[in-house]
């Protein structure tokens, strides 16, 4: 078990290589706490997205999961992006290809595709929009009502937007557990970003929360509204992915440059569009 002691030094180690090798440190917020604590910022994919392509460092150590660092590499060709652990996939993400967007395109001719940004480079280069949980209505919105929008690939944040976008519970559009949400939302239910989460928890003035999401994000609400319960709706809520990325591993991507995450030319400046338009659209 790795102490708090050891957890400090770790840190310490990862900001001072951070700062000679020209880095950022970015975190989602569902990574350990110990790597959220260590991070210049933390955030959902949308927060994300918008800081790696904002950033003047040279290198971003992005710890989340592969396709988010694909999407950094695309907005941030000139920059190298670093994924601690290869292994940091996507169920989602790898639930459809771009051969099967292609297919689903061609029996939908002249539908818009909006993908959510849980996909990979190959599918966002077959995709007009890119959206998050954070953006999403208001991606849907920019798009004229009489297109046909072609939804991928995520059920429950569909559903959402089909049926109550701005349908009080914390509940994260992309949980299994939302569907039965909003068929019961009432005024304790709200259906929202791991970032709205964050920011209405501090602003509500109710002192206990239930949180239908991955349970990564109660480390940050518990810092960010300091006295307020948060529990999770199920313990065993842990992305396996989310979770490879230790302290160790984001030491050693800094100190030896590994691992690194490209696009090829060709399909980045496919997918640079859908993306900067999610990037640009919503709060």
């Amino acid at each position: 078990m790795t102490t708090t002691a050891a957890f400090t030094e770790l840190q310490e180690e990862v900001r001072a290589l951070a700062l000679e090798r020209d880095a950022v440190v970015i975190a989602h917020n569902y990574q350990r706490p110990e790597v959220q604590d260590v991070a210049d910022y933390v955030g959902d994919s949308l927060g994300l997205s918008r800081r790696a392509a904002a950033t003047d460092a040279s290198t971003i150590v992005f710890c989340g999961v592969h396709f988010m660092a694909e999407t950094a590499a695309i907005l941030s060709p000139d920059k190298t992006v670093l994924l601690p652990d290869l292994g940091a996939g996507c169920s989602l993400a790898a639930s459809i290809t771009g051969d099967q967007l292609r297919e689903w395109k061609a029996q939908h001719p002249g539908a818009v595709v909006v993908s959510y940004v849980n996909t990979t480079a190959e599918v966002k280069a077959e995709t007009d929009y890119c959206c998050t949980s954070g953006n999403a209505p208001q991606v849907i919105e920019a798009i004229p009502r009489d297109r046909e929008i072609l939804f991928l690939p995520d059920l429950y944040l569909g559903l959402w937007l089909d049926e109550a976008p701005d349908a009080e519970l914390l509940v994260h559009p992309e949980c299994g557990c939302a569907s039965q949400a909003m068929a019961f939302a009432d005024g304790r239910t709200q259906i929202l970003s791991t970032e709205k989460m964050v920011n209405y928890a501090k602003q509500s003035p109710k002192q206990r929360f239930l949180v239908a999401t991955e349970t990564g994000i109660l480390h940050r609400l518990r810092l960010e509204a300091p006295g307020k319960q948060f529990d999770p709706v199920r313990e065993d809520a842990e992305c396996r992915y989310m979770k490879v990325t230790t302290l160790e591993k984001v030491r050693d991507s800094l100190r030896e440059g590994k691992h690194r995450v490209t696009v090829d030319p060709e399909t980045a400046e496919k997918a640079r569009l859908a993306i900067e338009r999610m990037v640009a659209i919503g709060a």
